[in-house]
């Protein structure tokens, strides 16, 4: 490959690069949901029935993320550092979303793939403007 083939593909994957970043920073612009707020249940110990409801959503990773956010936030209300996420079941009706999600807190880190730093979370959901508890 010559100097001019290598500037050439550099240049295309620059532009590719800049047109991704676009198409994103356009996406974020247009996503505005609505939430509508939390719902928490302690159900036994450390495990929390948190029920989220809201308008605007993308997918299910947005309700999820926000039942997150309330988790996060909770397991810091409660003292505890970390959460670890057993299941979230997401429906969506009429442009209502709503996720039905339970985690378990706790003041160690639990054992598991699902973990989260509380702190970590809260931290990132206010940088997102997701709201928490």
């Amino acid at each position: 490959m010559n100097a001019r083939a290598i500037i050439s593909a550099a240049g295309l994957l620059g532009a590719s690069v800049l047109a991704g970043c676009g198409t994103a920073a356009t996406d974020q612009a247009a996503f505005a949901p609505t939430y509508k707020g939390v719902e928490t249940r302690l159900m036994d110990g450390d495990l929390v029935n948190f029920r989220v409801a809201m308008q605007g959503a993308r997918d299910n990773d947005d309700v999820s993320a926000y039942a997150e956010c309330a988790a996060a936030q909770y397991a810091l209300i409660r003292d505890y550092g970390f959460a670890r996420h057993l299941r979230t079941n997401v429906t969506q009706q009429g442009g209502l979303w709503s996720g039905d999600a339970v985690y378990t807190i706790s003041a160690q880190l639990p054992r598991g793939l699902q973990t989260i730093d509380a702190e970590v979370v809260v931290a990132h959901c206010a940088e997102n403007g997701i709201p928490t508890v």
